[in-house]
């Protein structure tokens, strides 16, 4: 099995196909977008020649299509070759990719994420307002917990 980066689709064709409304000049290399991941309204900037992109409200960001597809549908890194029409099934098996952390490391991550998530909605629960740098704290953690939960899928 094998991964064919340049069956990828055209960065301009996919975004806008995913429904982003691209701005910005016509024959700039950056475009501007709303950004789903947390609800922004002109935050995301896009690469039409990598199709990487990188909101500058919440920090999340993606070197290619493939990595947008997989941050928006949840889909594993093969699925969602597949659905991009760049994954060739040659009889081989997938190689697997080694967990980023130990299942014991991995395991403390999510106690300290989940237990800071949990004070942030307790928080917001009693009528405190987040701050900017509490609500990119709390989305980080949130990425961080998404990614040791695809790891160990």
């Amino acid at each position: 099995m094998t991964f064919i980066r340049e069956n990828l689709p055209d960065a301009r064709a996919y975004f806008e196909d995913a429904g982003l409304k691209l701005t910005g000049p016509r024959n700039s290399k950056w475009q501007t977008a709303r950004c789903d991941f947390h609800g922004g309204s002109d935050s995301m900037r896009v690469n039409l020649e990598s199709g990487g992109w990188c909101c500058m409200a919440c920090g999340l960001k993606g070197g290619d299509i493939l990595a947008f597809e997989i941050a928006i549908t949840g889909a594993s890194f093969i699925d969602a070759a597949k659905a991009l029409g760049c994954w060739a099934d040659d009889g081989k098996p997938a190689h697997t990719r080694p967990a980023p952390l130990s299942p014991r490391d991995a395991l403390s991550v999510l106690k300290f994420e989940t237990i800071l998530i949990a004070i942030a909605a307790g928080n917001v629960g009693h009528g405190v307002v987040l701050t900017e740098i509490d609500k990119n704290r709390v989305l980080q953690a949130a990425g961080r917990i998404n990614m040791i939960c695809e790891a160990y899928q």
